[in-house]
């Protein structure tokens, strides 16, 4: 079993959970975690970049002179890569960099992270987080005393604009309901925080992590 510990808003250890690897599939699984972090990296690529090669170029394709006797360098056509104005030699094309991955290996993936950071002991519970309204300072002040200033994920059950409105002026800092945060969100996070309510949710349905059913 690894022990979560569980802190106030004023970075005080009121207790600690305990969490059973074998919810969240045992083990982390290095490949599919690079495999999801690759694949969501690829998602994030435009692909709208195009050259011209020496095909798309304008010019004739005729031969400048010919091979031997003139004493000059052998060439070709105008479109050659080689000249001013020509084609280039590797041109890059509009691509699709989408790469999709079945709902299982995602959130597979996902709870690997979860274990990944509960082993490593960057995985924290945030209990009572409760803001009177928007407060950035008392946001930043609760992840120093938690020693998350450098970057941390909240991860959270229900929407509150107070948390929102706070957290998002903190750099590095990002706020998400639990089963839309993915491998990467958590990798890339210095220290995952759960609200009581998402560890809960995780940890009873490690599939769906609490998601609400479609109407």
């Amino acid at each position: 079993m690894i022990e979560i510990p569980v802190f106030n808003m004023k970075g005080e250890k009121v207790g600690s959970e305990k969490l059973d690897p074998a919810v969240l599939g045992g083990r982390v699984r290095t490949a599919l975690l690079k495999q999801a972090v690759v694949a969501y990296r690829n998602n994030q690529r435009q692909g709208t970049v195009q050259t011209r090669s020496r095909g798309m170029v304008d010019g004739s394709t005729r031969k400048l002179y010919r091979q031997k006797g003139t004493g000059n360098a052998r060439a070709g056509n105008v479109r050659t890569p080689v000249r001013v104005g020509g084609g280039h030699a590797f041109a890059k094309i509009n691509r699709d960099f989408s790469q999709k991955l079945p709902q299982q290996m995602r959130q597979l993936a996902r709870n690997s992270a979860v274990l990944a950071k509960a082993k490593t002991g960057t995985a924290v519970i945030l209990k009572d987080l409760k803001l009177a309204g928007p407060k950035t300072k008392q946001m930043a002040g609760m992840l120093k005393a938690i020693k998350a200033e450098r970057g941390a994920l909240l991860t959270v059950t229900t929407e509150d604009p107070n948390v929102r409105l706070s957290s998002r002026n903190i750099p590095n800092f990002g706020v998400k309901l639990v089963w839309d945060a993915n491998a990467y969100d958590i990798l890339r996070a210095r220290v995952l925080i759960f609200t009581p309510e998402a560890f809960g949710a995780i940890t009873k349905d490690p599939r769906t992590a609490g998601r609400p059913a479609k109407a």
